[in-house]
């Protein structure tokens, strides 16, 4: 088990003075069987309404009704994460059949449609094959594609090979205090009954350096932070091993 200490502070700033706003939150990890929180603490203003989501991810509604013209959110705590390349069961309300279904940001382009048709896999999805896709999907998008943009772009594929695929976000632990939040794609193994989490970006496991916060068919189902109004956001991030 490898121990992550998070830091996270996020700070959205207005043109304008508003007398109401809100926001949903999904910046509490995932409860799982292979990371455990130790500690979480989540810090803003106005008030905070927890639930769980349609796929269990861990949302606090958080609304406003003073006026305000910027608003901080920090996040802190202890997170142990499991190492290695195992499948992670299936959790949450929605069968994995749920993440077949495209959205408007997992459209399929031409080219990458054409790509995941030639690669449907004859006995199920394996770490090879999911390495193999996402190296070909990478040669397929543009250099300056994000992590966000190269996840919606894997998802598009392993749904047209007929694959469910789920979009994730959460942190990535980089070296000393370096960190990012990023995002990446859970594969679903049939043979194993699990996902497989792949970082897209690195075509390696998502494992021991990284923490998953929310998961979803798509990125707006697993923001960290979303907002109905536009503004200036500013963000800092540290992670250490504990």
């Amino acid at each position: 088990m490898n121990r992550l200490r998070i830091q996270h502070t996020c700070e959205v700033r207005y043109t304008q003075t508003f007398q109401y706003s809100a926001q949903a939150l999904r910046l509490t990890p995932r409860r799982d069987r292979f990371q455990h929180t130790l500690h979480w603490a989540l810090h803003a203003p106005g008030q905070r309404a927890e639930q769980l989501d349609a796929h269990g991810n861990i949302m606090h509604l958080l609304t406003l009704e003073a006026p305000h013209r910027f608003i901080e959110v920090v996040v802190t705590g202890l997170v142990e994460v499991a190492t290695g390349e195992q499948v992670l069961p299936h959790e949450g309300p929605l069968s994995p059949l749920a993440y077949l279904a495209t959205t408007a940001l997992t459209q399929p382009t031409p080219a990458v449609l054409e790509f995941a048709e030639g690669h449907r896999p004859a006995h199920g999805a394996t770490w090879d094959w999911a390495a193999r896709l996402a190296r070909g999907v990478r040669e397929l998008s543009p250099a300056q594609a994000t992590a966000v943009e190269q996840a919606h772009a894997l998802l598009a594929a392993c749904r047209a090979a007929g694959v469910p695929a789920r979009f994730v976000s959460g942190y990535r632990h980089l070296e000393e205090e370096r960190a990012e939040r990023t995002a990446w794609v859970d594969i679903w193994n049939a043979s194993q009954d699990g996902w497989m989490a792949l970082d897209v970006d690195r075509v390696e496991a998502a494992r021991s350096r990284h923490c998953r916060l929310a998961v979803g068919r798509d990125y707006l189902e697993a923001a960290p932070v979303r907002t109905h109004r536009p503004g200036e956001r500013v963000e800092t991030l540290r992670i250490r091993d504990q």
